[in-house]
């Protein structure tokens, strides 16, 4: 059995990452389904794709929170969480003697693959490589199926708030506003923010300096 392992919302300021894993016993049907590294389909294709993944393998998948984010970055790094979540999937999904690819989360594509590996009890090969999502079918299908989930997330904390977050990433000219009007509105960050990011601290800093300037 082969297994591919990746996620979707790395670095957003809002919502969670969604790390997801897939397993079949081969790739001949991915291949023929035409997967490929979600970044590069659109979100129609990706839906369409999503559904026909899940027909024909087994996944696994974690949902982690903008709370749960900021708390564990207190003792640990984004890259220990995403490979403490990578081989809770692998262990979940595989067993002795299967393979898993996953999309390296570290420059040390080598020290990425240990971690991972030495957090499984079963012996399983890890194959740790940057842009796996865009080499393996297996990795793309986790790539898709991460990245369904996560815009679906997206949307839920926007019907929450009543408001158009946009993507949820700092670049995204939607996300930048909503998160500036909602600080200068009510001198807090909205919920589902990862108030550890540096864009929510110079967010709130700036707001902070602006209302200090008023007096």
């Amino acid at each position: 059995m082969i297994c591919g392992v990746d996620e979707a919302g790395r670095g957003p300021v809002i919502g969670p990452m969604v790390i997801a894993g897939v397993i079949v016993s081969d790739d001949v049907e991915l291949m023929e389904l035409g997967v490929k590294d979600s970044k590069k389909l659109s979100p129609k294709q990706r839906s369409e794709l999503f559904e026909e993944i899940t027909k024909i393998s087994d996944y696994c998948i974690r949902v982690i929170s903008a709370e749960d984010i900021d708390s564990l970055r207190k003792s640990t790094s984004l890259n220990k969480i995403e490979s403490n979540n990578f081989a809770s999937i692998i262990g979940e999904l595989c067993s002795e003697g299967d393979i898993a690819y996953v999309d390296s989360a570290s420059t040390d594509e080598k020290g990425f693959e240990m971690d991972v590996k030495n957090k499984l009890k079963d012996e399983i090969k890890i194959v740790s490589e940057h842009e796996a999502d865009d080499t393996y079918p297996i990795v793309s299908a986790a790539s898709i199926i991460a990245k369904v989930i996560r815009d679906e997330e997206v949307r839920n904390i926007s019907d929450k708030i009543g408001r158009d977050i946009g993507s949820g990433y700092p670049s995204d000219v939607k996300t930048r506003d909503f998160l500036t009007e909602w600080v200068a509105e009510n001198n807090n960050l909205p919920p589902h923010t990862r108030k550890s990011w540096q864009t929510c601290k110079d967010l709130i800093n700036k707001v902070r300096t602006k209302s200090l300037d008023d007096f």
